[in-house]
């Protein structure tokens, strides 16, 4: 049962929070001489520079920043080179520096012509400085800010990039769907293929197996359920007929059995398959 006076309580305390954010955001512009607008999106701005940075250390010392998270802080130091690393094969269109004097921006590179990593080696002035910096690529646009430290600076700054993470799943399932065997959906060592075929026809299964629930009878090519064959099940020296179904070149049996045949046909055309299981 709904709680009326939670909801009530709920709503009112939604309706204060946006009436706080409307009261700073009006604040904010008042003081500043921006319109409501204009605060409300350097806000938006601000709240997407200040998110928590996904970030992880590289096998070989690299910081490395997920794209377009978050704003990439880089902390550099006088007399030292901070190396901000580009993905192989792209091109830098422009490198714009908001403190073209303070800041310096040197590109260099890296690997073969087909593979080939730009590099762009950051050096500031002097300590204490902050500014940001856009680069346009032929592959995207990085936002970075740049900042300055007596002592301490990051010696190599790198990017992954959520399409090559996607790509990297995509390659994995695709593995990993090559393992499947048709039908069962399960990979090929959680199946037995325990069973022998004998007889001739221009149906005759190219394998069978089973799951241990179910199973399979593959077949090789596409049949129309009026032109496959009969499964029969040998019980107690009879040929039964069990309940079966069709997908595609592929005769699923609901159950496991031992010995089975396959008939199509009557009289001297008709063609005749015996599946057995072995052990």
């Amino acid at each position: 049962m709904f709680n009326l006076k939670k909801m009530h309580a709920g709503v009112c305390a939604a309706t204060l929070l946006l009436g706080t954010f409307a009261l700073n955001v009006a604040v904010a512009a008042d003081q500043q001489g921006l319109s409501s607008n204009e605060a409300r999106g350097t806000g938006l701005s601000t709240q997407w520079q200040g998110t928590a940075a996904v970030m992880t250390r590289g096998p070989d010392g690299k910081v490395i920043y997920l794209y377009g998270q978050t704003q990439p802080s880089v902390v550099c130091s006088p007399l030292q080179l901070c190396e901000i690393e580009l993905q192989a094969g792209e091109a830098v269109r422009d490198v714009l520096v908001g403190d073209t004097v303070r800041w310096k921006v040197e590109p260099a590179t890296s690997g073969s012509a087909e593979g080939q990593k730009i590099h762009l080696i950051v050096k500031p002035s002097e300590p204490g400085l902050e500014t940001s910096m856009v680069v346009t690529t032929s592959r995207r646009t990085y936002h970075i800010r740049l900042r300055s430290h007596h002592r301490d600076y990051m010696a190599r700054v790198a990017f992954e990039y959520p399409e090559d993470v996607q790509a990297k799943f995509d390659a994995l399932n695709a593995r990993v769907e090559a393992s499947i065997i048709p039908g069962a959906g399960v990979p090929a060592e959680n199946l037995s293929f325990n069973f022998a075929i004998s007889g001739q026809a221009r149906w005759r299964p190219t394998r069978v197996y089973t799951d241990g629930v179910k199973t399979y009878i593959q077949f090789p090519g596409q049949m129309m359920s009026g032109d496959a064959p009969v499964l029969f099940v040998v019980s107690g020296g009879e040929n039964r007929i069990v309940n079966y179904r069709l997908n595609g070149t592929m005769m699923i049996v609901d159950y496991v059995f031992d010995r089975a045949v396959l008939i199509s046909g009557v009289g001297s055309r008709q063609q005749k398959i015996t599946i057995s299981r072995k052990g």
